[in-house]
């Protein structure tokens, strides 16, 4: 959508503080033993406390409150009863929701406990490459630049991308136009950041892979080489100058 009113803003910034609040406070939550589904219920339960409803289950009937990827899964993992968190664990939380016809996405990863894997290069490979994209990012830019220099820092730091996983539009519901803002340059993506519009922005950065596989169950995004992947994403305003960070509430770069 792009915003006309301050009306419109005021709108845009509390369903996004009620996301970001969520995803921070999930992460804050997660603990060894405890289940996917425990914390997803403990993020539904934040949602519904902030008066906003679960993106994922309103628009495609969705498993689940919110996103909950483990490991080598990369997006979409449905919260499960028999899937328990393990200390050092690469662990993605999503939550994206409505609240009073305003829509807002926002994610991030993070290691469970100690870093018993070395996961958290590719963590913080992964904040630091969405931060720099978004500081390039104002009215006018070419999104398939923006793709290139996520392409270009993520291979910087000795890693890639997953090529079939972007960003998009949100604002007036979950994904509107741009419809895909790539982590890669696209040449045939034409398409420019339009000032006053609102997008999610996210990063999908991989230790091998560059395409994500559906599983079974027909929702979760899996990689079939063992690789892992970090995901960071904010919804922001595209403005002439610095964006603004409207779910800067999830503290993922803290």
């Amino acid at each position: 959508m792009s915003i006309t009113s301050q009306e419109e803003l005021a709108g845009l910034q509390r369903i996004s503080q009620a996301v970001g609040i969520t995803l921070k406070q999930m992460r804050d939550y997660a603990r060894p033993g405890m289940t996917t589904k425990e914390l997803d219920e403990y993020g539904g339960r934040i949602l519904a406390e902030l008066g906003a409803k679960s993106a994922p289950r309103l628009t495609y009937g969705f498993p689940g409150w919110t996103c909950i990827s483990v490991n080598n899964e990369v997006a979409h993992g449905i919260p499960s009863a028999r899937k328990v968190l393990q200390e050092g664990d690469l662990v993605n939380v999503d939550v994206s929701a409505e609240l009073a016809g305003y829509w807002a996405d926002n994610g991030g990863s993070f290691v469970l406990g100690a870093d018993l894997h070395q996961h958290q290069p590719l963590v913080d490979a992964s904040r630091h490459i969405l931060r720099t994209a978004l500081s390039q990012i104002r009215g006018g830019v070419r999104i398939a630049d923006i793709g290139g220099l996520i392409e270009s820092e993520a291979r910087k730091a000795g890693y890639r991308v997953i090529k079939n996983l972007v960003g998009h539009g949100v604002g007036r519901s979950l994904h509107e136009e741009p419809s895909e803002i790539p982590c890669y340059y696209d040449r045939h993506n034409l398409k420019r950041f339009k000032k006053n519009s609102v997008v999610a922005v996210e990063t999908f950065i991989s230790t091998r892979a560059s395409i994500a596989h559906q599983l079974g169950d027909g929702w979760t995004l899996a990689t079939r080489d063992g690789s892992f992947v970090a995901q960071h994403e904010h919804t922001i305003v595209i403005t002439d100058g610095q964006p603004i960070i409207l779910t800067e509430a999830n503290g993922i770069w803290d």
